[in-house]
């Protein structure tokens, strides 16, 4: 399997956890994930059943441009025993993660930028200390291409509310 060819639904799935996972560089570079990754790449999304939270264009774009840029280096963290590990605690915490990402998302104040970044760095904080040790090299990485973003985000950003709440989602982690 190409990793590229999966690169999209894998945006979203970085934000959902600290250790979600995140697509290796560009189809000539990329090598075979193992099965679990594969698994892990096309399913995680159905374990966290999102009802109204909402990630902007802007973010899922920039997220994407970080996840395509990943080296080979970065690619060796997606292991079978890492993505195992992770398939295993997204199907047994994907309701309760969605639920506290929908219930974060309405709660907080707009624009959709400050509601994203607030309920996802919410629900990152309260669920990164219950995923399994053996995700914590795909946790590092999901960190570096969170922080790198919400940079690049919060430089772009023309709307200061965006701003600010880039800004503190990068530095909250």
């Amino acid at each position: 399997m190409n990793l590229s060819h999966t690169a999209r639904s894998a945006v979203l799935t970085a934000l959902l956890s600290a250790t979600a996972l995140a697509v290796p560089a560009a189809p000539a570079q990329a090598a075979p994930l193992p099965p679990a990754c594969q698994e892990a790449l096309l399913e995680t999304l159905d374990k966290f059943p999102v009802v109204d939270f909402t990630v902007p264009d802007k973010a899922k774009n920039t997220m994407l441009a970080e996840v395509l840029g990943l080296s080979e280096a970065d690619q060796q963290v997606f292991t079978e025993q890492a993505c195992a590990a992770w398939n295993n605690w997204a199907s047994a915490n994907g309701q309760a993660v969605a639920a506290d990402l929908d219930t974060r998302y309405r709660d907080a104040a707009g624009p959709v930028c400050n509601k994203f970044a607030k309920s996802s760095l919410a629900t990152i904080k309260k669920y990164a200390p219950k995923v399994p040790a053996e995700t914590r090299d795909l946790e590092k990485l999901a960190k570096r291409i969170w922080t790198d973003s919400m940079e690049k985000l919060a430089a772009n950003a023309t709307n200061a509310d965006c701003r600010n709440a880039y800004t503190a989602a990068k530095a909250g982690w």
